[in-house]
């Protein structure tokens, strides 16, 4: 295999059980905040191994539960360690690699005054709507939630007043669908969804290309919350799935996550 310097007997071990000889496409499924980085990385394995792969991108939790129910499935990228861990518990997959990180930013309306510092003062505001992904089905919706948490320990009755109050607008079953190649939190802070969205900082930059007047706000280091991403090869994948995981954690794999913003813990 291609990638030498990373066949320790741990990663031999994480991506080389349970694989099968397939001439279909590599099925590929991975978190929707992976998807301008993953589908880099697709096209540039792709050109270099002359190897078809069908990338879905979709909220993570969604993904765990049509791989539960039977889809077939290669390789999943989640946005969390969690569902990638429910699967290799349920020994649908193998083991789960960490293989980057995220964290949470703020995007606010143009119009919204507020900083790192004001940040949990605005978002309690009862005027200010507050946007987040759906808990359960998008982790980032859960990550938002862990921010609700942590803004308790700053202001009697955070927690509730928040939980309570946040739209979840993005990642659900039932959510509105942003057109065809847009941004979904773009889109939906361009139609006046909310004030202030908490999503992924990666998220955050790819809403801003597209919506140039939207601000994006660091959260305070007392309310930060971040994200590990988990990769594991569902049993009875093609072999190709261990070539195209153990490519996301190449260098040139993590160098290209690095580019769009996620934190590498293979790099240097």
């Amino acid at each position: 295999m291609k990638y030498q310097w990373i066949l320790s007997p741990l990663f031999v071990a994480v991506f080389s059980s349970n694989l099968a000889a397939h001439d279909a496409p590599l099925e590929f499924r991975a978190a929707g905040s992976l998807k301008a980085a993953m589908t880099d990385i697709v096209n540039t394995y792709q050109h270099s191994h002359k190897i078809d792969v069908a990338a879905q991108f979709a909220p993570s939790g969604l993904l765990r539960k049509r791989i539960e129910s039977g889809e077939k499935v290669d390789l999943f990228a989640s946005a969390n360690m969690k569902h990638p861990t429910t699967l290799k518990n349920a020994k649908i997959s193998g083991n789960v690699v960490m293989f980057a990180r995220n964290k949470l930013c703020a995007i606010t309306q143009a119009e919204v005054t507020v900083s790192s510092e004001t940040l949990l003062q605005q978002m309690l505001n009862k005027n200010t709507r507050v946007g987040t992904s759906t808990p359960k089905a998008d982790p980032a919706g859960d990550y938002a939630f862990k921010v609700f948490e942590r803004a308790e320990k700053l202001s009697p009755d955070a927690q509730k007043i928040l939980s309570s109050k946040a739209l979840q607008l993005t990642g659900g079953p039932t959510s509105a669908k942003a057109p065809e190649g847009r941004n979904p939190y773009g889109w939906v802070m361009e139609n006046k969804q909310a004030d202030i969205f908490l999503t992924y900082c990666t998220n955050a930059v790819l809403a801003q290309k597209e919506v140039n007047q939207l601000k994006i706000v660091q959260l305070p280091e007392s309310l930060s919350v971040g994200a590990n991403y988990g990769l594991t090869v569902v049993n009875g994948a093609q072999e190709h799935a261990s070539e195209l995981a153990l490519f996301i954690l190449s260098p040139e794999g993590q160098s290209i996550l690095a580019k769009y913003g996620f934190d590498t813990p293979n790099l240097p």
